[in-house]
């Protein structure tokens, strides 16, 4: 089984807001995508899918609750066959596009399956940038 080293950015922002972390082969796309909002405190309420190919809806993709027998989230990542220097993304809330790009940094040897780690945090995003300017004006309305 394989340990996986990723650094998973938000599309465009690869240099000032990242994670870096490893996660098992025997971990699903689902535990990563829990493990990446996790990482950038986002609550995990949306649909998502893994692009292969790195665009929105696109045939190359796994989704969470697929229709009509689609490729699924829960598949672990030794199983699509992952290589180094491989990039492909996360898009997450169908309503808002989150897409976060995740870059294959190394592919190790694992004995043992180990719970997901975050090496390093770099920068911040907020899920929701307008909720605070949102309240404040029903505040106003009032």
């Amino acid at each position: 089984m394989s340990r996986y080293t990723l650094k998973v950015y938000p599309a465009g922002q690869g240099r000032t807001t990242y994670r870096t972390m490893e996660i098992s082969g025997k971990d699903t796309l689902d535990r990563l995508c829990e493990f990446i909002l996790e990482s950038y405190n986002f609550i995990h309420e949306h649909l998502y899918e893994f692009c292969m190919d790195n665009r929105m809806y696109s045939e190359y993709s796994y989704q969470y609750e697929p229709e009509d027998g689609g490729p699924s989230t829960d598949i672990t990542l030794d199983e699509i066959n992952l290589v180094k220097g491989q990039n492909f993304s996360m898009h997450y809330d169908y309503g808002d596009d989150w897409m976060f790009t995740i870059h294959v940094q190394k592919i190790e040897e694992e004995s043992r399956k180990k719970p997901p780690v975050l090496l390093k945090s770099v920068g911040s995003v907020e899920q929701y940038p307008d909720w605070d300017e949102w309240d404040e004006e029903d505040d106003e309305d009032e």
